[in-house]
């Protein structure tokens, strides 16, 4: 972590590098937090939303929805809030926007990045279809450890 802390994020200039090293930060909290308990899995929890929500703000100011990394970002966030914040609602909410915004400048994508796109689109809808059935009915998260039915979400590497 203090690689990323001390020399990659501060030395990231362009928006894109610093989504990404965000976005690592808030991955490997995420890891961490899966198998710590107690108050190590409730800092490690914060230590990747602080990241994650870092990284979204800057994609949201400097990527395009169509872009690989910010869609990676939300596929990996969505799984953050479905896993370890045990929030299918949320995760739902934030999978189908990163979808509905990437669809909509679908036809914008470069030839480059269009299979990663597609293809990271295609996890954030298979998530979706996945954890829409563990929403409750009255609209409200479950507050439960293990997320529901212990259905794993699909994330970006």
């Amino acid at each position: 972590m203090a690689v990323i802390d001390e020399h990659l994020i501060p030395s990231s200039s362009a928006g894109e590098s610093s989504v990404f090293y965000y976005k690592m930060k808030g991955d490997y909290y995420r890891y961490l937090a899966e198998f710590k308990t107690g108050n190590d899995r409730k800092e490690a929890a914060d230590q990747s939303l602080k990241a994650y929500q870092a990284a979204s703000s800057t994609a949201e100011a400097d990527l395009s929805p169509t872009h690989p990394i910010r869609l990676g970002l939300a596929l990996n966030f969505s799984v953050f809030y479905y896993e370890i914040m045990n929030s299918p609602e949320r995760a739902c909410h934030l999978a189908k926007q990163a979808f509905d915004e990437a669809i909509s400048e679908l036809d914008t994508l470069s030839e480059e990045s269009y299979k990663d796109s597609t293809l990271i689109m295609q996890l954030l809808r298979d998530n979706l279809t996945l954890w829409t059935s563990d929403i409750p009915e009255d609209g409200e998260d479950a507050n439960k450890e293990g997320g529901g039915k212990g259905a794993a979400g699909e994330d970006a590497e």
